[in-house]
C-alpha cells in the first residue's frame, strides 16, 4: 500500500498547485488527438480569445506554452529584451528573488530594488530611478504582482502611474502567476506590456501550461529583441497563428480541454465574482489568524494578499513542524516558509476553485496542529472569527436562487 494513503480527500491549502474541480478532471479524461486535425485549431482559437478575458485585455496577444511559470518568465524576458539591457526588478520574497536570478543569468543588467520580506515593492525607489533616467536606459520594469512566499500584493496601478508621470517608455512586465483569475488584474487599463500566469494556480488546472499575454508594444519589441530563444520564441507562434494551425510543436491535448472547462467555470461564476470570493476568503483567513493571536507576515493592510496568507509563528515553534504535522496527522497540506522565512512562517493558500466551507475545514485543521505543536490556541477561536464574518458576507449561489 502507498504509505501516503489517508481516507477522504487531502485538504490542499498550499498556494499552488491547487484543488482541481471535478468538471476539469472529467474534461481532461480523454485520449490523445491529432493536434493537426481541424478540431484542435478550432479549440485553440476559442481558448486564445477566452484567455484574453482573464487578463482583461482586448489588444493583447496570448500564448499558451507547455511550461511552468518559470518558463513563462523566460518567454516574457527573452522575447522583449536584448542581452545587456537595463531592467529594474524588485525582490520582496522567494519568487521575486528567483525571477531576478533568472534575469541575471539571461544576461540583463538588473537594477535590483530589495525590500524587507513582508513589505511590498519600494515604488518610491522606482520613481527615483525613472526620474534620474533621462536617457531612457531602463528598458523594462519587472514586478511580481503577488509574492506567495510572504503573502504580499503589489499595486500595479501605481507602477503604471509612476511610469506615466515620468513619461518613461520602459516595458512593464508582470508576474501574475498567483494573482490572475483571483485578484483584480487589468492588463489594458494598467498598461501592462507582458503578463503571465501558470495553469496550477487560480485557474485550478494541473501544472504544465504557462499563459503569456503580450501587448502590441511588447510584440513590436519582440521584432528587434536579440535574446536567444527557441522553444519560447513568439515568432514561431505568430507564424502558426497566421497559418491557422496555431501550434509550432505538440501541445498537451488534455490541458487544452481542461483549460476550456476551467474557463467555463470562471465565466459561469463571473470573473468579478471570482475576485470577490477570493477577497472574502482572504479576509476570513486573516481574521482567523488574528483570533489565534498570531501575526501576518505582511506588514501593512495595503499589501495583504487574497490568495495566500503567511502566518508568523513564535520563536519557540518551527513552522516546518506545523506543515509536517498537518500532513501526517490531519491530511492537511500547508505551505512551508521559504528561504529567509523558513521555519518562521507557514502559509495558507486560499485560491482557485475553493469555497468558504472548504476554507473553514482548513482553519479547523490548523487550530488542531497549533495545539499539537504547543501553541496555546483556543480551539474554535479562528474558526469562529471566520464564521462570523463569512455568515454575514457569503452571497446566495446565483444559480440556486
Amino acid at each position: 500500500m502507498d504509505y501516503t494513503y489517508a481516507p477522504g480527500r487531502n485538504h490542499l491549502f498550499v498556494p499552488g498547485p491547487v484543488n482541481i474541480p471535478e468538471q476539469v478532471l472529467r474534461a481532461m479524461n480523454r485520449n490523445n488527438e491529432d493536434y493537426r486535425s481541424p478540431a484542435i485549431p478550432a479549440l485553440t482559437k476559442t481558448l486564445l480569445e477566452d484567455v484574453k478575458k482573464i487578463f482583461k485585455t482586448t489588444s493583447g496577444t496570448p500564448f499558451l506554452i507547455p511550461t511552468t511559470g518559470t518558463g513563462a518568465w523566460e518567454s516574457a524576458l527573452t522575447n522583449t529584451l536584448s542581452p545587456g539591457d537595463r531592467i529594474v526588478s524588485f525582490i520582496i520574497g522567494q519568487f521575486s528573488l528567483l525571477w531576478v536570478d533568472q534575469q541575471k543569468r539571461l544576461g540583463f543588467e538588473v537594477d535590483v530594488v530589495e525590500s524587507e520580506w513582508g513589505r511590498g515593492a519600494d515604488l518610491d525607489a522606482l520613481a527615483s530611478k525613472l526620474a534620474a533616467d533621462a536617457a531612457h536606459t531602463i528598458k523594462a520594469v519587472c514586478i511580481v504582482h503577488n509574492e506567495t512566499a510572504t503573502g504580499v500584493t503589489n499595486n500595479l496601478a501605481t507602477v503604471r502611474k509612476i511610469l506615466d508621470e515620468y513619461q518613461h517608455p520602459a516595458l512593464f512586465l508582470v508576474d501574475g502567476v498567483s494573482s490572475i483569475c483571483a485578484l483584480d488584474f487589468r492588463m489594458d487599463e494598467w498598461g501592462i506590456d507582458v503578463a503571465l500566469t501558470g495553469s496550477q494556480k487560480a485557474l485550478s488546472l494541473p501544472t504544465g501550461m504557462g499563459i503569456v499575454c503580450a501587448s502590441p508594444k511588447a510584440i513590436d519589441a519582440s521584432q528587434s529583441a536579440k535574446s536567444v530563444r527557441v522553444f519560447f520564441d513568439w515568432k514561431d507562434y505568430l507564424k502558426f497563428y497566421k497559418m491557422g494551425t496555431y501550434w509550432p510543436y505538440t501541445p498537451s491535448i488534455q490541458l487544452l480541454y481542461g483549460l476550456k472547462a476551467a474557463l467555463e467555470l470562471i465565466f459561469e461564476e463571473g470573473l468579478d465574482n471570482v475576485i470577490a470570493r477570493h477577497t472574502r476568503l482572504g479576509t476570513a483567513t486573516r481574521l482567523a489568524v488574528e483570533a489565534w493571536g498570531l501575526k501576518n507576515c505582511t506588514q501593512k493592510e495595503e499589501w495583504f494578499s487574497d490568495t495566500v496568507t503567511a502566518v508568523v509563528v513564535p520563536p519557540y515553534i518551527d513552522s516546518s513542524e506545523i506543515v509536517r504535522r498537518g500532513w501526517k496527522r490531519y491530511n492537511l497540506s500547508l505551505g512551508l516558509g521559504l528561504n529567509k522565512v523558513a521555519g518562521k512562517v507557514f502559509r495558507i493558500g486560499h485560491l482557485g476553485n475553493l469555497n468558504d466551507l472548504q476554507l473553514l475545514g482548513c482553519l479547523a485543521g490548523v487550530e488542531m496542529v497549533l495545539k499539537d505543536v504547543g501553541y496555546p490556541v483556543k480551539l474554535g477561536s479562528g474558526v469562529a472569527a471566520a464564521c462570523a464574518y463569512l455568515q454575514n458576507n457569503i452571497p446566495m449561489i446565483p444559480s440556486r436562487i
